[in-house]
């Protein structure tokens, strides 16, 4: 997910502005014929925040990774695959809850002018990999790896949502983004510290480049240059929809959202526009803060009460495609601010943890805790699993003596055992000692926060999916002093 997690504290700012108010501006005289009532345009705030979310925290991240050069997380401009031949650490911090347990290669692509065609090398059937597709739009459009295309070498495509034609020779298969701006994402996994030279050598293997490229054809005219807009934590709190103005022009409508952009449009927000909050009057100021204040807190509500919770842990299903979220935007919406570009659930499951069972806070400036697989009894995946450790408060990865982030199934063969043959996972801040270090998972001098990852999670007994219905459920956190 996006550093922009948009913790808004605009309350106070918001009533502020509402009790300075004695009486309507000439300015606000100006514009009651259009704008709403004030309930009515704060509920539209309301409901435009939770819309909007992914889509503005798709383009924070891709600003910081492939627009401005000086954000400290650029990876590569629109259009380049950039390889990334290490794990994330706790120095990577544009997105929390990163992946550290594969070795990311990405790319944001314009797509604008004509497709983009991603190419893989032959992957050895052993080592699972995965190329995640998602639009601006937060959509899972589709998915090239092991699970669903195999490891064989291959040439995909994938085209922008005004792209009309037949399937080039050379092309394995066409992917289609419902808007002009995409994000590819590949996991390729790596068994353990000596295996990064294979992996980086799979990575030189990956391509992307434009159709006409591919196809040795000239290139067609580019599209128009574009003014990106800064971005940053503190701009996006109060040009939250100048962002998504932005946004939205890269984004046709489908069905499904046309009444939303219809409220949208009634306080002057639609694709292209110029919504400027700093010249709005001070009452509507204050509605549009309370509105995007009352949508962060109903997103976090959901993320709450709309998981099932097992053994202390939440199991949910946040993403997917266009058709399985069916304008159900407050999920879309839960699953940008819990973790953007997660997976699909039948790609890989992600059950997350910040309470026990009881609902005690997992805190480990306080106590430390453990987590323990009987034999036999770890997760039922096709590829493989992890356990990552976060910071409670920022979902970053922690800075740790031993330089370690997680402990996931490739790990199990140097993991010490216990008589009965179960695993025992020490989670706190300082060392178990030597004798339990290799169990060890460090974690933060206060609250904690962790996420499996369940790669290609079995449909069958022990299953994980359905979500939350599958027969087997991940183990308690067992506080132990």
């Amino acid at each position: 997910m996006s550093k922009f997690n948009l913790q808004l504290n605009f309350f106070a700012v918001a009533i502020a502005l509402l009790s300075f108010i004695a009486c309507e501006s000439n300015e606000s005289k100006k514009t009651e014929n259009q704008w709403p009532s004030i309930m009515k345009s704060k509920s539209i705030a309301e409901e435009g925040f939770i819309y909007g979310l992914p889509l503005v925290m798709n383009y924070a991240v891709m600003y910081d990774y492939c627009i401005n050069k000086n954000s400290g997380q650029f990876k590569a401009p629109l259009n380049q695959l950039k390889n990334m031949p290490n794990v994330y650490t706790w120095k990577d911090t544009a997105v929390v809850t990163p992946n550290s347990d594969t070795p990311y290669s990405l790319g944001f692509m314009d797509l604008r002018t004509e497709p983009i065609v991603i190419s893989v090398p032959a992957i050895e059937e052993s080592r699972y990999y995965s190329i995640q597709l998602e639009d601006a739009n937060g959509f899972n459009f589709g998915y090239i790896g092991s699970r669903t295309t195999g490891n064989d070498a291959g040439s995909y495509m994938i085209a922008g949502p005004d792209w009309k034609g037949e399937k080039p020779e050379g092309i394995n298969k066409i992917f289609n983004s419902s808007a002009q701006f995409s994000l590819l994402i590949i996991r390729t996994q790596l068994f353990g510290p000596e295996d990064i030279d294979n992996v980086i050598k799979i990575q030189e293997g990956y391509k992307l480049q434009a159709l006409s490229s591919f196809l040795n054809t000239d290139a067609p005219a580019a599209a128009p240059e574009i003014n990106f807009p800064v971005i940053n934590k503190d701009l996006v709190k109060k040009n939250f929809f100048e962002y998504l103005d932005f946004v939205m022009q890269y984004a046709p409508a489908g069905p499904e959202e046309k009444e939303i952009r219809e409220k949208l449009l009634k306080i002057g927000v639609g694709p292209g526009k110029e919504f400027d909050f700093k010249d709005l009057p001070d009452e509507h100021k204050a509605e549009i803060l309370l509105g995007m204040k009352a949508g962060d807190d109903k997103i976090k509500k959901f993320i709450a009460e709309k998981s099932t919770k097992i053994n202390g842990w939440q199991l949910s299903s946040y993403f997917g495609d266009r058709t399985f979220f069916n304008g159900d935007w407050i999920l879309r919406a839960a699953g940008a601010k819990a973790g953007i570009y997660g997976n699909d659930a039948i790609e890989a499951a992600y059950p997350m943890i910040k309470n026990l069972e009881n609902g005690e806070v997992i805190d480990c400036s306080k106590h430390n805790y453990t987590l323990t697989f009987k034999e036999g009894e770890v997760p039922p995946v096709n590829a493989f699993w992890s356990i990552t450790m976060y910071d409670g408060k920022s979902q970053f990865l922690i800075k740790n003596p031993i330089n370690r982030y997680l402990i996931n199934s490739p790990m199990l063969p140097e993991l010490k055992k216990g008589k009965d043959g179960s695993v025992t996972i020490y989670i706190q801040k300082d060392s178990p000692g030597k004798d339990k270090e290799s169990n060890w998972l460090p974690a933060p001098n206060g609250p904690v926060y962790m996420v499996m990852r369940l790669y290609w999670p079995k449909t069958e007994a022990p299953s994980i999916l359905p979500i939350g219905k599958g027969s087997w459920n991940p183990t308690e956190v067992v506080k132990t002093n």
